[in-house]
């Protein structure tokens, strides 16, 4: 979290780049929010999915009935990844206003760490968007697998294929949530720097 302590009535270019910047951050929360009942949606669905693998093919009403609730679940966190897109996209439109005010900017020093800055970002929003379609072809392989449980003919077979795919696609989740986080702290270490370079009485604070 980045507090101003001061502003001037004329705000130069590097704190104007400061308010688009902490805008950004403001619009990212809802982001933040969502990462909590997200993580829960996840484990109520596991649950679900551990009580249908318990079940036999006797108990097809149980299964049929658990993968239901199961594809309920999937639907929230649809809901919650599209919440979540949104936030991000808006914040990355914030983000882009401090484009043209890089030339504005005191210091060819100054221009060069919001070149940095602005890479890392946009390194930054490119991981998220591969995160997001990585996240929404998981969802779509959960729902295949929710259905193929319901059918009374399923062969063993097709759902050790199905369950190798969804392994596949949470790992792939992993690996560019890993790349997200990186350019995550990447960035904030460029903005700080900046901050800094640029003398502004920007006070850090922990979260």
């Amino acid at each position: 979290m980045f507090l101003m302590t001061a502003c001037q009535e004329n705000p130069s270019a590097s704190e104007k780049m400061y308010n688009h910047l902490e805008k950004a951050v403001e619009l990212e929360q809802n982001f933040e929010k969502q990462q909590e009942p997200m993580t829960s949606l996840e484990n109520q669905e596991k649950e679900l999915y551990d009580q249908i693998i318990d079940l036999g093919k006797s108990e097809m009403e149980k299964i049929k009935e658990l993968s239901d609730q199961a594809i309920e679940l999937l639907n929230e966190r649809r809901s919650i990844l599209k919440a979540e897109k949104e936030s991000i996209d808006s914040a990355k439109e914030e983000f882009d206003k401090i484009a043209p005010l890089k030339e504005e900017l005191e210091t060819e020093e100054l221009k060069t760490k919001a070149e940095e800055m602005e890479e890392a970002m946009n390194q930054r929003y490119e991981a998220y968007g591969q995160l997001h379609s990585a996240y929404s072809k998981a969802l779509d392989l959960d729902e295949e697998l929710y259905n193929m449980l319901k059918d009374e003919e399923l062969e063993k077979e097709s759902l050790e294929k199905q369950i190798d795919k969804i392994n596949k696609s949470y790992e792939e989740i992993f690996s560019v949530n890993e790349k997200f986080n990186q350019a995550t702290e990447k960035y904030n270490q460029l903005k700080q720097d900046f901050y800094e370079l640029a003398e502004m009485d920007v006070k850090f604070e922990e979260e």
